[in-house]
């Protein structure tokens, strides 16, 4: 007998978006025609193909949408004929930061893990990248990026705000040190609290938290400090937890260590509802060749089983699944020119390993 069926809204957006939706859905489906488990899909536009439609990038109707599902799977945002026009009014881009703060989704979780199969990608020198497994923690809808904002008349100066408020710190902070809990008990709050006030009540706020959690060892690291010992020594990190412009960044750096863009997930949990994504963006150079890399995309999906819906166990047999296709090397041309599979294979080859595996 088949569990509760789980609603998930599908966010395909831009570029190559919809391809690795496709494939991701193709691994889901899998799983559930060989367990015990159901989902149900909702397409809902969101980007350029909203815009065009609506004339907004995260119009009313995917609002109801993603209301009425238990989870989001998301694929990218961006289109050249809106980044190559100045003078466009709406861009794709306009509706992330509307659809975070729609949706309150207020931590953003990065897994950052590095595969014996991709060392040889990487910038860095394999023995710096071994062992290199963490997760950052970053938070959504807070900070300079939301604060007030100013222009002076003349144009000659201007000010962002950086703002927070004690809750928005303590709500992803707990979820960090959950997080710790699982792995090796080690968390690391990247700020600059030399220089800035908001940093100073993180660490305030962190350290009265870390009271609630005496098995995990705290550590604090300004962010230029982090950012060096990111590329340095990768592998002693476990549990990184940040504030929003300090994780955009270090997230960014961290996604080019592991050798393709291509494989990295990320979640954003809300308060009602969570949405999983890629980070690769939506790559329009390669949309409609079947050349992208999906693997991201199924990760991400993996993510969605174990955070929002408590499916750890099949979310490992994904994650394996995708291991298997890397060591087998069943992959894209981002990981290997010489000898590549398409899009729509690398996800075929998953989803029968998925099979294989249950």
């Amino acid at each position: 007998m088949k569990r509760a069926g789980k609603k998930i809204a599908l966010l395909s957006g831009d570029g190559i978006g919809p391809e690795v939706i496709r494939e991701s859905v193709k691994v889901l489906d899998t799983l559930s025609s060989n367990s015990d488990i159901n989902f149900s899909y909702y397409d809902a536009p969101i980007g350029a193909e909203a815009i065009d439609k609506y004339g907004n990038p995260f119009p009313d109707k995917t609002k109801e949408i993603c209301d009425s599902c238990d989870s989001i799977l998301f694929g990218a945002i961006g289109d050249p004929k809106y980044d190559n026009n100045p003078k466009a009014k709406i861009r794709p881009e306009d509706g992330l930061l509307e659809m975070r703060k729609y949706l309150g989704l207020y931590a953003n979780i990065r897994p950052v893990k590095v595969y014996d199969s991709l060392m040889s990608s990487s910038p860095l020198k394999a023995s710096i990248l071994k062992n290199t497994d963490f997760i950052v923690f970053r938070e959504l809808t807070g900070g300079i990026y939301f604060g007030e904002k100013g222009l002076d008349e003349k144009k000659n100066s201007a000010f962002d705000t950086c703002r927070y408020t004690r809750e928005e710190i303590e709500r992803i902070s707990h979820l960090a040190f959950e997080e710790a809990k699982k792995r090796k008990n080690i968390l690391t709050l990247v700020d600059k609290a030399n220089v800035l006030e908001t940093s100073r009540l993180w660490r305030e706020v962190v350290q009265n938290i870390s009271k609630e959690y005496k098995d995990v060892n705290v550590q604090y690291l300004f962010v230029d400090n982090a950012a060096m010992k990111i590329i340095t020594n990768p592998s002693d990190f476990d549990v990184i937890l940040t504030e929003n412009m300090f994780g955009d960044i270090i997230t960014d750096e961290a996604s080019v260590i592991t050798g393709s863009l291509g494989m990295l997930p990320s979640a954003s949990i809300g308060s009602k509802v969570s949405l999983f994504e890629p980070i690769h963006g939506s790559y329009p150079q390669a949309a409609g060749k079947n050349i992208a890399n999906p693997m991201a995309m199924i990760l991400s999906s993996s993510m969605m089983l174990d955070l929002a819906f408590g499916l750890k166990e099949y979310s490992e047999i994904i994650n394996q699944a995708v291991k298997d296709a890397l060591e087998n090397g069943i992959v894209t041309e981002d990981i290997n020119q010489e000898k590549s599979y398409t899009t729509s294979y690398v996800g075929d080859w998953i989803s029968e390993r998925v099979k294989k595996l249950l």
